[in-house]
Formats: C-alpha cells, structure tokens, sequence
C-alpha cells in the first residue's frame, strides 16, 4: 500500500508542479487505532515555483482528491499553512505531529519545524479539543447511541484537552499515550481498551450503545475542562512567518534569487 500511497504522491506533485514538503497520516490510523476499513487520510503542505507566488491575483491554495478508495489526500499551500500556523491552527498541528510520515523535505521543513515549536497557543488547543467534543457529549447526555469511532474521537479530544492544561504542550497523537497519561490503569481503562479491541474488528459505521461508566467519566470530565480552560496569549509578529516563507522557498529552490 505504501507503493500506492507514494505513487499517488508524485503523481499530485506532478499535475499541480509542487514539491510536497510534508505528508503525514492524520487520521484513526496516526492515533493507533484503526477499524477494519479505516481510510488512509494523507494530509500534505506543499509549494509551488518560486514564480507562482510573484502574481497580483493568488490562486487556489488547496489541493482535495478523495473517492470512495483506500485513500483521502488533502494539501495546503506553503503560505497557507503558515497562516494556519500562526493562528496555531490545530489540525495543521497534528499533521505536523504526526508520527507516520508519508513524505519529508527535510531542509524545506527544518524553518517550519522551528516555527511550530513557538505557536501552540494553549488556549486555541484547548477550546478546539473541548468544541469538538461537545456534539457528542450532548448525545451523551440523552443516552442516546453513538458510532464506536465517534465515541472513541470524543475519548480522544477530552484527553488531549487535558493534556494541554496540564502540560501546556502539543498532545501526543498516539491515543494510547494520552491512555497512559491519564488512564494508566483501572476499571476506566479496562473498559476503555475493551471498545478499542472491538473498533480494531469492526467497519467505521458500528454503533454502540450508552456506556454508563464511560459515560459518566466523560461527561464529569468535561465539565471539569471546561472550567480550566487556559487564558489568551498573544499570536506572534508576522515578520518571523515572513522569514520562514522566503527561507522555505530557498531551500526548496537553491537556484532562485531575488
């Protein structure tokens, strides 16, 4: 499959005229838990000729190819990510978190590597973890059944929501990790790893119903997030992202000068 996968790849980077500095696995199978019918969700920033970005008029700066096969393959252009990342966008952080790496430009990507470790802003983190929670607490709270994956995502952002009150840091991908952190044992985690067993044997779309301990753990948990949620802290300057993006554009392209 990773033939595939890298085929797919090049032949992105050859239609559109990009080099892809980063591709990464951003979905059940980066969190190290995938269902039996899990989709490969490829996740890449790219960038164009130095000559695309010198134009009055920017064009589109996403590329999307997804169907009904084993692969989802969505891109952000370089300029767009460090948008994002200013913002310290949360789902461009995982990406760059992930530890499946599909594809690297190792000394493209060392300028943004040095960005992302200065713009996890806690607060943005934390409040995007709890909102995507939220949803699903609600049909929690009436009882009411839920697909296995989504019940496992929601485990998944509660945690990672406290990891960064606790920590302060970028959470772990890994679900297991956040697992270890917070639920190293017990009957919690027993039955926590019971679901995760079962999600590893079925397709994406099996239901299951009220889990009433679980329930419990998720809904108190919540609440107590939501009342530690951290503070504001000022985004950075733009001139570093500058600098980042002429620095990218020079390692990628040795021969251009301006």
């Amino acid at each position: 499959m990773d033939v595939i996968l890298q085929e797919h790849l090049d032949g992105i980077a050859r239609e559109h005229g990009i080099t892809i500095l980063w591709a990464s696995e951003a979905g059940n199978r980066a969190w190290g838990i995938p269902s039996s019918d899990s989709r490969y969700v490829v996740r890449f920033i790219y960038v164009h000729e130095p000559a695309h970005y010198l134009r009055v008029f920017d064009k589109r700066d996403v590329i999307e190819l997804s169907g009904d096969g084993p692969f989802d393959f969505l891109g952000w252009d370089i300029k767009k990510a460090l948008g994002m990342l200013r913002k310290s966008h949360p789902v461009l952080r995982e990406w760059l978190s992930s530890v499946m790496v599909y594809r690297q430009h190792e000394a493209g990507m060392q300028p943004l590597r040095e960005l992302f470790d200065d713009t996890l802003l806690p607060s943005v983190a934390g409040i995007h973890y709890l909102s995507l929670a939220k949803d699903y607490i609600t049909k929690l709270a009436e009882d009411r059944d839920l697909r296995l994956m989504r019940y496992v995502s929601m485990f998944r952002d509660l945690l990672a929501c406290q990891w960064v009150i606790r920590h302060g840091t970028q959470p772990p991908m890994d679900f297991r990790a956040l697992l270890d952190e917070f639920l190293p044992g017990g009957d919690i985690r027993e039955q926590v790893d019971e679901l995760l067993e079962l999600k590893a044997q079925v397709r994406e779309a099996e239901m299951i119903p009220p889990q009433p301990d679980l329930d419990e753990y998720l809904l108190r948990l919540y609440g107590q997030l939501q009342r530690r949620l951290p503070g504001q802290i000022a985004v950075m300057e733009t001139e570093r992202f500058d600098e980042c993006f002429r620095s990218i554009l020079k390692m990628v392209h040795p021969d251009w000068h301006i």
